[in-house]
């Protein structure tokens, strides 16, 4: 706590030390937001009603100053968001649009769905720019929902405020947080069940101080209880029966994890918990190394018992401090994890790690889950190539901006709280954050090695068997002849599970995954008077 409290103090005495000088902004590659509040300023909270012009003349057309405003020209409410990056001098902003009655309008922003509120980031103290956009792009191409992202430039009463991230702001919706709209009148049967959005984070902010605390300490001895909050429906609309379920249904699922059951497959935390998406939410926080993951900005939500019940992890949410960009408690090296390690460094914070994160990795089978899902993503979404084209493509969108940025806010070569490492250039702090990302990829490489993994294994009977891991149908490769093909497959404690399969040619097999729960399974195939055994994983 005294090192947080002196990283504040630093912070504070930081930003007043610098002095900021206008930029001349005439065009750009960027598309150019232009808010305009008519003399007023923008308060933390109620919103003020403003102007807002977007300038978009499509891909690859520059965007100038005084341009047509095609991409949106009308009212929004706008007000600050965050919480310590309010006490930066670029402030980060929260708006919705409305019609010309004041009324929330959903439209389309920068090609993204049509929606009425969103943010817009300021990536002060993340001198790449990219921490933010790196994470949503990373969780958008594993899990059902990442935030959807555009790189922008904003003018703000005529003055150039730099670089900014446009931002999808975490909402249900069909196109963000795909769960049933809740009614006021939602009060009873499958109705009542679902959706929620519930979320862990400071008390400030919207629907701040709605919710209630886990009966659970986070760890033996902690003071601590974590607040969950109502996010989805607000504290100020959510009704008494749906506040009194979804607390019932939390209470529940801690209760289990506490158990000494919590393992079991069929009425452990499984029953509740969907862990494909947990699973997922997991690497995404542990790929940038985040140090407020899973105790602030963490997202779950309910689904309807009708659309299967289950808790799901997500939306991810705010990294501007991962990728290697604090230096305290988690520090900014690229190892150790943060799911297991935060409660040691800081076992003093405000806010620490929840007691079921710790519990989920102590089930080896569920731990073997994330270690084999990890190294499929490594195959793919998450492979050396595209993570250094990924950084290289955002550096190079934003390469004619950041000058700008910088000229606004010259903050290269200088400490600006919590930064672990400060570069003298541009180049420097995004050839930091391509290095980092590099070894810590190594790192979690090692620290979730699966030395049985069965990820594409073949064998004397088996060419081929994918995708692995499935969703509906597994196929496998296998040379035929008049003797038919025997499998048998097990789940995770060993229960015989029966799967229908078909043959399709002599040399493939399809076998339907689609009825079964998510988890590792056994498969045992007997052909020719051999027996082949292989790992099948299902998302």
């Amino acid at each position: 706590m005294k090192i947080f409290i002196i990283n504040i103090l630093v912070f504070v005495i930081g930003v007043c030390n610098y002095s900021f000088s206008q930029v001349n902004l005439t065009k750009s590659n960027l598309p150019i937001i232009k808010i305009n509040t008519l003399g007023a300023s923008i308060p933390d909270e109620p919103k003020i009603t403003a102007d807002l012009k977007i300038i978009d003349n499509g891909p690859g057309k520059d965007n100038h100053i005084n341009d047509p405003a095609l991409g949106y020209d009308g009212k929004i409410g706008i007000e600050l968001r965050g919480s310590t990056s309010q006490g930066f001098p670029k402030k980060p902003y929260g708006f919705e649009t409305l019609d010309a009655n004041g009324e929330d309008n959903d439209v389309v922003l920068l090609g993204m769905p049509k929606e009425s509120d969103w943010t817009l980031n300021a990536t002060y103290n993340d001198k790449t720019l990219m921490r933010d956009a790196l994470a949503y792009i990373f969780a958008g191409s594993i899990m059902e929902y990442g935030p959807r992202v555009r790189y922008t430039e904003l003018m703000l009463n005529n003055q150039y405020q730099g670089v900014y991230l446009l931002i999808e702001k975490i909402k249900r919706d069909k196109n963000r947080v795909n769960i049933p709209k809740m009614e006021a009148t939602d009060i009873s049967g499958d109705a009542l069940t679902g959706g929620y959005i519930i979320k862990l984070d400071k008390e400030t902010g919207s629907n701040s101080g709605l919710g209630w605390h886990s009966k659970y300490a986070p760890f033996p001895g902690s003071f601590n209880r974590p607040f969950f909050q109502y996010e989805y429906p607000s504290g100020t609309n959510i009704t008494n029966e749906q506040k009194t379920y979804i607390k019932k249904h939390i209470d529940n699922i801690e209760n289990v994890l506490s158990g000494p059951g919590y393992k079991d497959p069929i009425n452990g935390f499984r029953k509740y918990i969907d862990t494909k998406t947990l699973i997922d939410f997991i690497i995404v926080n542990e790929i940038t190394k985040n140090p407020d993951a899973y105790r602030l900005s963490t997202y779950f939500y309910k689904e309807r018992d009708s659309d299967g019940g289950k808790i799901k992890f997500g939306p991810v949410w705010d990294f501007n401090l991962g990728l290697g960009n604090v230096d305290y408690c988690t520090q900014g090296n690229t190892e150790g994890l943060v799911i297991t390690n935060f409660n040691l460094v800081c076992p003093n914070d405000g806010w620490v790690v929840h007691f079921w994160w710790k519990k989920f990795l102590d089930d080896k089978e569920f731990y073997s889950e994330l270690k084999e899902r990890w190294k499929s993503h490594r195959q793919n979404q998450f492979s050396d190539q595209r993570i250094t084209t990924l950084v290289d493509s955002l550096s190079n969108l934003v390469g004619q901006a950041q000058v700008r940025n910088f000229q606004r806010w010259p903050i290269l070569g200088q400490y600006i709280w919590p930064n672990y490492y400060v570069g003298q250039t541009y180049d420097e702090e995004v050839k930091y954050l391509k290095d980092w990302l590099m070894k810590r990829v190594k790192f979690l490489d090692k620290e979730w090695e699966l030395k049985d993994s069965s990820i594409n294994e073949t064998g004397n009977l088996i060419s081929n068997i994918y995708p692995n891991p499935v969703n509906d149908v597994l196929v496998f490769s296998v040379k035929l002849n008049s003797k038919t093909p025997k499998f048998t497959f097990y789940n995770a404690i060993g229960q015989l599970i029966n799967l229908d399969s078909k043959i399709i040619s002599e040399s493939e097999i399809h076998v339907d995954f689609s009825k079964i729960p998510p988890g590792i399974y056994v498969g045992k195939l007997n052909f020719n008077d051999e027996i082949q055994a292989f790992k099948v994983i299902k998302n």
